[in-house]
Formats: structure tokens, sequence, C-alpha cells
């Protein structure tokens, strides 16, 4: 009985041994975001952005890819909210691996507008 006997050829490899063997670092980012212009929130703004550079640049692992904020906006819907729609269109880009924030409602307080695709 004859046997059919596919050929897959082989793919040209396009990463060198090395690149195979050393980890990628994720490519985080972060979400800050104040409701409010009064000084307590910038303080808040602040504070939130300088943590994140610090965390983000001192974790072995990560590589920093981007810092968005936006001051001063509401979070109930995204509409006004430039550098949380960028860091979007970065994510779909394929530039950022995870994106870190103080807390959910920072990025969205409608679940709409955070599980949508």
């Amino acid at each position: 009985m004859a046997r059919n006997i596919t050929v897959i050829p082989a793919r040209a490899n396009r990463t060198s041994l090395a690149e195979n063997l050393a980890p990628s670092k994720k490519r985080v980012a972060a979400y800050c975001r104040v409701s409010t212009d009064n000084v307590e929130q910038l303080s808040s703004y602040e504070a939130q952005v300088n943590y994140y550079t610090t965390y983000i640049t001192g974790h072995p692992d990560y590589e920093l890819a981007g810092i968005y904020a936006d001051e001063g906006i509401t979070g109930t819907n995204t509409k006004k909210r430039e550098r949380f729609n960028q860091m979007i269109e970065d994510c779909k880009a394929g530039k950022i691996d995870m994106i870190i924030t103080k807390s959910i409602s920072r990025f969205a307080r409608n679940t709409l507008d955070c599980v949508r695709p």
C-alpha cells in the first residue's frame, strides 16, 4: 500500500538563538487620571505619574511603553479623554502588552467603555 507523504518546508528563522533564549520584557503603560482641576487632585495626578514612571522603569521585566494621563477630565465616558484614546489605539497597534492604573475607576466608570474592543 502506497503512502502519501506531505513535505512541509522549513521556514527561514528570523530570530537568532540568543533572541529566542532571552526573555522578552513586557511593554507596560500606565494610565493616570484625575477628574477635577483642584489643588488636591493635581497633587494626586502628579503622584500617580511619578509613581508609575518609577515603578515601571524599576521593574526588571518591564519596558516603559508610556505614561498616559488625562487631567481634570471625568471618567464617565471616553470621548474627551485624548490620552486614554491614544493608549487604546497603541494597544490595538501592538505597542502595549499591559496597562496598570491606580484603580478601575481611573480607567473607566462605564462598564461598556471598559470592555469594548
